[in-house]
């Protein structure tokens, strides 16, 4: 029979959406009543987390995890914190949050040279982490991220880049990926194509499967592309962001206090418009907004030899200014003039010579100035 112990243990990996910390380790798992037949138990619950788009996703969590443990129909209840109780977390919270950054500041020992490092999220890592947003899917915010990228790496910069667009990536298939991330030790190591590191949701789901989670298990996701992957040392580490404000959004602004951000828009007034609030968003979280870059700004007829204006003109700069930024870059209607019988091949990433390899570089070279290093 399954103890109260195992219980405990098997429950440790659940994260309060609210707290960001484990259920277990808050002491919010309560009444646990082990039978022959089931198991019931009481799971106390932040005043924020009471809604049914954050019970029904840690309602099928917990039901997973004890399932692993033979426990298939287990008895759950829910109740809100009293104010007492919420005292009480919030005086465990404060003691954790010190420690926790005092951890961080600790040196820890580097795989292979052994140099020491600080944690990638601790503010004087060294690392500059920039989100590319958008308000709206559709406008090649992640073509901007991937040749960003790959542009800093041109530059001799080390970069590492997470594909944060968890129900929508794509950052390997446009990279030209297929293989799989290796395992060392209890790391992840990430792929690397060039000269970028990289990580993403795509390399764990078998044939283009759907992502059906919800809000927590997102959040989860992305701590641990931050905690259990082994990126080295690192200058910039790049996030697509999925688009909109949603929950991957704001455990970004969450998690990363110190990260700056780049926003795409295309010229059309409406994506434009849309966008301003991925901006809004940064600016209310004090995250530093790097720029605005403006993608399908124009597409060069080669018929006429003129450039056609395919979305009209305007929305990035105006975005920029309602934003009090900077326009960075704009960039055509196209793809890249790849071939699968490359040995490099990508279907999104620009060659250097290349003319919008060229304009990259440039706006590679901008983000370097504003990052100051």
């Amino acid at each position: 029979m399954v103890t109260k112990e195992q219980i405990i243990d098997g429950l440790h990996y659940i994260i309060d959406p609210t707290l960001k910390r484990s259920i277990t380790e808050l002491g919010l798992v309560r009444d646990i009543v082990v039978r022959e037949e089931t198991v019931s138990l009481t799971l106390v619950m932040h005043p924020e987390s009471t809604g049914e788009h954050v019970t029904a996703p840690l309602n099928k969590e917990i039901h997973e995890a004890l399932a692993k443990l033979g426990i298939a129909q287990p008895h759950i209840r829910y109740r809100t914190m009293t104010e007492k109780e919420l005292a009480d977390i919030a005086s465990k919270q404060q003691p954790q949050a010190t420690a926790e950054a005092q951890k961080a500041s600790q040196p820890i020992k580097g795989h292979g040279a052994g140099l020491e490092k600080l944690s990638i999220l601790h503010p004087d890592s060294g690392v500059s982490f920039i989100a590319i947003a958008s308000g709206k899917g559709g406008v090649g915010k992640s073509t901007v991220t991937v040749n960003l990228a790959v542009a800093l790496a041109r530059q001799g910069k080390r970069v590492g880049l997470i594909d944060s667009d968890i129900y929508g990536f794509s950052v390997p298939d446009m990279m030209g990926i297929e293989e799989r991330p290796d395992q060392i030790g209890d790391k992840i190591k990430p792929v690397e194509r060039f000269g970028v590191k990289v990580m993403s949701m795509g390399f764990f789901v078998e044939d283009n499967s759907p992502i059906v989670w919800r809000g927590p298990m997102l959040g989860k996701m992305l701590r641990n592309f931050f905690s259990e992957v082994e990126w080295g040392e690192l200058d910039y580490l790049l996030l697509d962001l999925p688009p909109g404000t949603g929950d991957i959004a704001l455990d970004v602004h969450q998690m990363l206090p110190q990260s700056k951000e780049i926003i795409v828009t295309t010229p059309h007034a409406t994506a434009a418009f849309v966008a301003a609030r991925a901006g809004a968003m940064a600016i209310r979280t004090n995250h530093e907004i790097l720029g605005v870059v403006e993608n399908m700004a124009y597409y060069d007829n080669a018929a006429s030899g003129e450039r056609d204006y395919v979305f009209g003109r305007g929305g990035g700069g105006k975005l920029a200014e309602t934003l009090h930024t900077e326009l960075l870059a704009q960039f055509p209607l196209g793809a890249p003039d790849n071939h699968p019988a490359e040995p490099d091949y990508s279907p999104s990433v620009y060659k250097a010579d290349s003319a919008i390899g060229r304009a990259y570089l440039e706006l590679a070279h901008a983000v370097i100035a504003r990052c100051g290093r």
